[in-house]
């Protein structure tokens, strides 16, 4: 599973307030579970694919981006409200994810990718034995003509 408490974030939002125009921690995410495999899609408008860099270290998925604006010689810059810079978000992953599975595709601005569930993690039916140990099987003794019962039966 994907585990929803990032820590860093908070303080990612916190130096994004702090009088420059980045935009950490507002790369907005959506994530969901579809049989044995986890979506999440990560809005990343303005960036190349080549300017995304994805890392697995210690079931943490780590995705970082570049924007940047570069503006032209003898442009005079009226209005700069979209943010630019690198932007970092964390994935902690759970156990029973591969993280040698994960696959990743980018379009129209959104970076979508797939976690596969480890093979021994996905649910699987478990087959139920009966045992013979401690139970008694009943039988019908024969009963012999002069109706005593034998010993044992």
């Amino acid at each position: 599973m994907l585990l929803r408490f990032d820590p860093l974030r908070e303080l990612d939002r916190l130096s994004d307030n702090v009088g420059t125009r980045t935009w950490a921690g507002i790369a907005p995410l959506d994530a969901y579970r579809k049989g044995d495999e986890f979506h999440v899609f990560v809005d990343l408008p303005g960036v190349t694919p080549q300017g995304i860099d994805l890392t697995v270290e210690r079931n943490v998925l780590t995705v970082r981006a570049e924007r940047r604006w570069a503006g032209e010689e003898g442009i005079e810059v009226l209005v700069s409200e979209r943010p630019q810079g690198e932007i970092t978000r964390r994935l902690f992953l759970g156990e029973s994810l591969d993280t040698d599975g994960i696959s990743a595709n980018y379009e129209d601005g959104v970076l979508h990718l797939v976690v596969p569930v480890r093979e021994r993690a996905k649910a699987r039916k478990v087959v139920v034995g009966a045992s013979r140990q401690g139970v008694i099987e009943t039988k019908e003794a024969e009963v012999p003509n002069n109706g005593a019962v034998p010993v044992g039966a």
